[in-house]
């Protein structure tokens, strides 16, 4: 029995040389070609060679895939302009070569604030090409584990995909705790508090609300079988797929309503049984599951 690899911590490539199929990884614009920001260097900032996300085909389970990892371990994951366009074109050459699915390891605190307008721009173009590409009928999975999280442009970029999978570790926000506690106060959210910012946007949560589609374990093993899965699942846009978020959302709102505002998700998980805050941390990933359930019967 192979031991698990935690996903949380390998890098961006080895988390793609464990979720595809062995060897069969090919990247465009590596390290060696030394595609780089032009603004980091102009603020005496240190670049890398890959501006921070790896893109390139591979195979998973024999089925052909374009794949995108992005490298918290610079600058957080976070998207300017060259790392930004990296994601486009992967994204327009999905429209032109037709893989069976791509693949977006997300790990990214959202825009640099060092080139804040050209990440910004980029995102809203990913964001595009994700949604011509998912109109196309070739499935987007986003897979959320790293120890950065998936926030700021990237956690509405994940939104826009067919599948989102998420370890119970991972998070997904729009905003990061610390962007919320700076702008404002720590009565708001405290961001050091990490019960609070893990059973608001951690993978438990989201699973449990229905923002993600598929929760595992930090493994990089379970990543890889539900990337699989998500890939046979594609959600094409569409007016019925349409419907069908309105749907969730209402689901949603039928889940929170009557909860206390001062801690709506604290209320949630104690409606479903889980009385204090610590516990949430302790539930395994199949227990989990179950409440996302019960939680929904809930409401219907």
């Amino acid at each position: 029995m192979t031991a698990a690899v935690s996903y949380a911590e390998c890098s961006a490539r080895e988390r793609l040389a464990h979720i595809v199929d062995p060897g069969s990884f090919h990247e465009w614009l590596p390290p060696a070609e030394k595609v780089t920001s032009p603004h980091l260097a102009q603020l005496g900032v240190p670049c890398a060679f890959d501006d921070g996300v790896a893109i390139g085909r591979a195979l998973l389970a024999g089925q052909p895939v374009f794949v995108a990892a992005q490298e918290g371990g610079f600058m957080g994951g976070g998207v300017g302009e060259v790392h930004g366009a990296k994601l486009v074109g992967l994204l327009h050459r999905a429209l032109r070569d037709r893989p069976q699915a791509v693949l977006l390891l997300a790990e990214s605190g959202g825009v640099r604030l060092h080139e804040a307008n050209a990440g910004l721009i980029a995102v809203s173009e990913v964001m595009r090409a994700l949604l011509d590409v998912r109109a196309a009928g070739i499935p987007v999975v986003v897979l959320i584990g790293g120890a950065n999280g998936c926030f700021g442009g990237m956690g509405i970029v994940a939104r826009c995909a067919d599948q989102v999978v998420m370890s119970d570790i991972g998070r997904l926000a729009m905003s990061g705790p610390e962007v919320i506690e700076a702008s404002h106060g720590v009565d708001e959210f405290d961001a050091r508090d990490r019960a609070l910012v893990w059973r608001t946007t951690g993978g438990k949560h989201r699973w449990l609300i229905g923002d993600c589609d598929a929760l595992v374990a930090d493994d990089v093993g379970a990543f890889r079988q539900a990337a699989i899965v998500a890939m046979a699942r594609p959600r094409p846009v569409t007016a019925a797929s349409l419907e069908a978020e309105h749907r969730l959302l209402s689901q949603r709102l039928g889940l929170l309503a009557g909860l206390d505002d001062g801690d709506e998700a604290l209320a949630l998980w104690q409606r479903l049984g889980v009385e204090q805050a610590g516990q949430v941390a302790d539930l395994e990933v199949d227990a989990v599951r179950g409440l996302r359930k019960v939680a929904l019967e809930d409401v219907r």
